[in-house]
């Protein structure tokens, strides 16, 4: 049996902010666009689909919990950026909150932690001996 990771979705409670987000920290293009979910292509075949909260409920058959304002969600997104500095700075120009810079980690990766507008963890990193 083949089984690959295809596509994360993010359920977030303003889409149009997450949408503005993503797209003005990272170069990539959206696949699907709908009034309630917004799905961007990424490098390399996956995808990341951004979802209004309630209308992912509507799927699941319960909306999940809403993140208070500068809490963080359970949620973590890992991405190796050839300029990890240049990823960085973009999150910050986005409007990420940092919340750990850039620096060598206890894995061998060099990582910065941001939160994205809904609390989700998003990771830049230059990996291991590179």
């Amino acid at each position: 049996m083949h089984v690959r990771h295809a596509l994360t979705i993010l359920a977030v409670e303003r889409l149009a902010e997450s949408v503005a987000f993503y797209r003005a920290a990272f170069p990539w293009p959206a696949a699907v666009e709908t009034p309630v979910y917004v799905e961007l292509a990424l490098p390399g075949g996956q995808r990341l689909g951004l979802y209004e909260r309630e209308a992912f409920g509507r799927n699941t058959g319960q909306a999940p919990a809403r993140v208070p304002a500068g809490a963080l969600s359970a949620t973590e997104l890992y991405f190796y950026a050839d300029d990890v500095e240049a990823a960085a700075a973009a999150l910050v120009v986005a409007g990420a909150r940092c919340l750990s810079p850039l620096a060598p980690r206890a894995w061998g990766d060099e990582a910065a932690y941001f939160a994205d507008p809904s609390g989700n963890v998003l990771v830049v990193a230059r990996a291991h001996g590179q």
